[in-house]
């Protein structure tokens, strides 16, 4: 029985009977997982960090502190982003368990520590998910954070709803690209990302992915989530801008013949920094699991080198320390 998508809506180029896809076409062809996974086995990549894994963590690694209850933002590992807004704590994209993957034992493993626990979290108001890959949708994580904080609210994309209804959450809003949710003086909308879905075997892309924005009194942010590069994403700092901070993914782009229609390289990313008005930009997706080719210290090089390239200020995109925070008090 073919499984149809109770969510389509013909007039949305992104939606389709079965599921959702991307406006963009798909550069990948036929046998080319295959073709990369035997060129990475033979080559040996990814090779480790320049001075060793060790050397990575005690350059790029801090615990999270959380003092205080001024608006601050903090940089948790790959994509998780925390924003703490007129004492509302807002999660994004939580992956704090050891490995990116269904089980326990084998998957992408953790090469820095997870920055803080969810215990250590005085409250938490909202968690933002943008698609549910292991790398950005843990399930042990979500498990915590329902235990810990029962009536926490989530915002996914849509077709994600039911899955965390069967974890127990009791309030979820399900968007689809360029819906909003107002909660108080936030609101959030759900933008485009080029980029797909898969859970398990039999769910591919029947649920949608995205990036999100966050408004508030004070804040304009802009979080891609996972995406290759599209000039389709421009229209969002056309419709929602301009921002005052934005997170873009520098990470697992390596090698671009396959990776480019999922994820974006930085020099793509020193673009959409440029169209976003050159906002205060954390770097996301890079320096905790080895996804792609490119060795876990590659991308912070890349994206000094393609900002010195544009001729950009470094001091407004460069690579933070996971666990990093700074105070939103710049807006």
């Amino acid at each position: 029985m073919v499984w149809k998508n109770p969510w389509y809506d013909a007039t949305k180029a992104h939606h389709t009977p079965q599921g959702f896809r991307n406006p963009e076409a798909d550069t990948r062809q036929q046998g080319d997982l295959q073709r990369w996974r035997k060129e990475r086995k033979a080559s040996g990549l990814p090779f480790p960090p320049a001075g060793g894994y060790d050397a990575f963590r005690q350059q790029w690694y801090q615990p999270a502190h959380l003092q205080g209850d001024d608006d601050a933002v903090w940089f948790l590992g790959h994509a998780c982003i925390m924003l703490r807004l007129q004492q509302q704590v807002v999660l994004i994209d939580p992956a704090l368990s050891p490995r990116a993957s269904p089980l326990r034992f084998y998957g992408p493993k953790r090469h820095t520590p997870a920055p803080l626990a969810i215990a250590q979290l005085p409250r938490l108001d909202y968690v933002l998910i943008s698609h549910n890959h292991y790398d950005h949708l843990d399930a042990p994580t979500i498990r915590q954070i329902l235990k810990r904080f029962p009536d926490v609210r989530f915002v996914v994309p849509l077709g994600l709803k039911p899955w965390f209804t069967r974890q127990g959450a009791r309030h979820v809003v399900q968007l689809d690209w360029w819906q909003q949710a107002t909660f108080g003086d936030i609101q959030v909308h759900a933008v485009p990302a080029r980029h797909w879905s898969m859970r398990t075997l039999k769910d591919r892309n029947r649920s949608l992915w995205c990036g999100w924005t966050v408004h508030s009194q004070t804040l304009r942010f802009w979080f891609s989530g996972d995406s290759g590069y599209s000039d389709n994403l421009l229209e969002i700092p056309r419709r929602l801008g301009p921002f005052n901070l934005a997170a873009l993914p520098i990470g697992a782009w390596a090698p671009e013949w396959f990776m480019q229609s999922q994820h974006m390289n930085p020099t793509q990313a020193v673009a959409l920094h440029r169209a976003a008005g050159c906002p205060l930009t954390i770097p996301i997706h890079w320096g905790v699991f080895e996804l792609a080719d490119e060795s876990l210290d590659a991308p912070p090089a890349v994206l000094s080198q393609a900002m010195q390239a544009a001729q950009l200020d470094e001091r407004l995109f460069s690579a933070w320390r996971i666990g990093e925070s700074r105070a939103l008090n710049f807006i």
